[in-house]
């Protein structure tokens, strides 16, 4: 059942980073009372260079791969004079103007970090938080609403490489990558083939002495633009309304006239459809490829002693770096893992925001999406708030069971088994599930 909140009941809200201060809105706009708690001295989470929470996978050279106008927050778009496809420190800037647009700021209790989050002895939840000065507090909230991020738990190889413990190069998980100095004049091997291992490998074709990008399978390399539009503009949210083979059908032949066959760059050929993985996106990886300055290597069979490293294919190069691209765990360092974990990357949420064991807390922006997640968390908070407000019902929790599972079958079904694809979404169908949801819960409240 849903949580109705009580005349002075509050709801507390865990992270101010592009998720929390989207929640903040919303809750801010309806007048509930919240209070938020953000670890570091601003807002923007991991896309807060340097941020001071120590959280942020930020890269110097980092740019936003979904369109300004994708990502923009519906009650705040970006401003006109932005490009397509912004930096980081232009999305923090966004940000900043966001939470100050509507007076959140001052609503955000900065350098405060959740310590402690645990059921109430008689209802709701016990908060504990520690402030910049070490002191802690407890209080007592109706629901949280946990926005912590996904992306700042560095997951490394599991089980680590052979040999790995030996090598006598560097080895570093992208989250701690920050400056292409750390690249330059020396034999790097970069591991995976999403956006950031992409990102790094084009950025050490250019001041490293040479570059290796190590993959398990192949992936479809989505180009920036199609027709000179944003990719995600090109495959419009019309698009979404047809069946998936349609849509594979209609992305294949716009990518096949724009990139071509990716074995023709020398990456192997993918050993799935279109779809069945988060695609990357990239406007230069391709062309680095077809120019000889990055070298594809299968994956890494194991270390081989001093600086060497074995591939699959039983090839040997000589490494100074190793930069793991290998994705990041979803944790909860407030909660006790009796309570909530997400196992193998994997937690039952109902629509991906509401735990059914659990009344009165909500996750939001826990998605992968096709897109950008700001607009997702945008919606998400202000299903909760209707939730909250009692103006939305939830459905009896043996139905939220069941749906759950047929979406984790379906989950299944659709995509290659990865810890990578267990919250992934489609932007425009679940905006459109989202909204569904919310006209349901209506009737369902009145």
């Amino acid at each position: 059942m849903a949580v109705k909140l009580a005349p002075g009941e509050k709801v507390c809200v865990i992270g101010a980073g592009s998720s929390g201060i989207a929640a903040c809105q919303v809750l801010n706009a309806r007048g509930i009372p919240f209070d938020c708690f953000e670890k570091g001295s601003q807002v923007g989470g991991n896309w807060r260079y340097e941020n001071d929470n120590e959280m942020s996978s930020a890269y110097r050279s980092l740019h936003i791969n979904t369109s300004r106008n994708q990502m923009s927050y519906a009650t705040f778009p970006m401003p006109d004079d932005y490009p397509d496809y912004p930096d980081h420190f232009q999305i923090a800037r966004y940000f900043d103007a966001y939470v100050d647009h509507f007076g959140l700021r001052e609503r955000i209790s900065f350098r405060t970090e959740v310590e402690r989050v645990e059921p109430g002895a008689e209802g709701g939840w016990e908060v504990t938080v520690a402030g910049a000065d070490g002191e802690r507090r407890t209080e007592l909230y109706a629901a949280v609403l946990v926005a912590n991020g996904h992306h700042w738990d560095p997951r490394w190889p599991e089980p680590p490489y052979p040999g790995s413990d030996q090598f006598e190069g560097e080895q570093i998980h992208v989250h701690h990558y920050r400056e292409p100095d750390a690249l330059r004049d020396k034999r790097v091997l970069v591991l995976g083939i999403g956006n950031s291992a992409t990102d790094i490998a084009v950025e050490a074709s250019r001041i490293a002495s040479k570059t290796f990008l190590a993959m398990r399978r192949g992936a479809y390399v989505m180009p920036k633009y199609l027709g000179g539009k944003p990719t995600d503009e090109a495959a419009s949210a019309v698009l979404t309304h047809f069946p998936l083979p349609v849509q594979r059908f209609v992305i294949n032949r716009m990518l096949g006239l724009a990139a071509g066959d990716m074995t023709a760059y020398g990456l192997p050929e993918p050993d799935h459809k279109l779809l069945e993985a988060h695609p990357t996106v990239s406007a230069e990886l391709l062309s680095r490829l077809g120019h000889g300055d990055i070298e594809v290597k299968p994956n890494i069979e194991r270390f081989a002693g001093d600086r060497a490293v074995r591939f699959a294919d039983g090839s040997e190069e000589e490494i100074d770096l190793v930069v793991y691209c290998t994705g990041y765990k979803i944790t909860f360092p407030f909660f006790d893992p009796d309570l909530i974990a997400a196992e193998d990357n994997r937690l039952p949420l109902y629509r991906r925001v509401v735990s059914v064991e659990h009344p009165g807390l909500y996750f939001i922006g826990l998605i992968q999406p096709l897109g950008a997640i700001m607009p997702l968390a945008e919606a998400q908070a202000e299903w909760v708030g209707d939730l909250l407000q009692g103006r939305a019902a939830l459905p009896p929790a043996a139905e939220m069971r069941k749906q759950i599972a047929a979406e984790e079958r379906k989950m299944r079904k659709r995509y290659v088994a990865s810890k990578r694809h267990t919250i992934q979404v489609d932007f425009h169908p679940y905006l459109r599930q989202i909204r569904k949801e919310r006209k349901q819960g209506a009737k369902q409240a009145a």
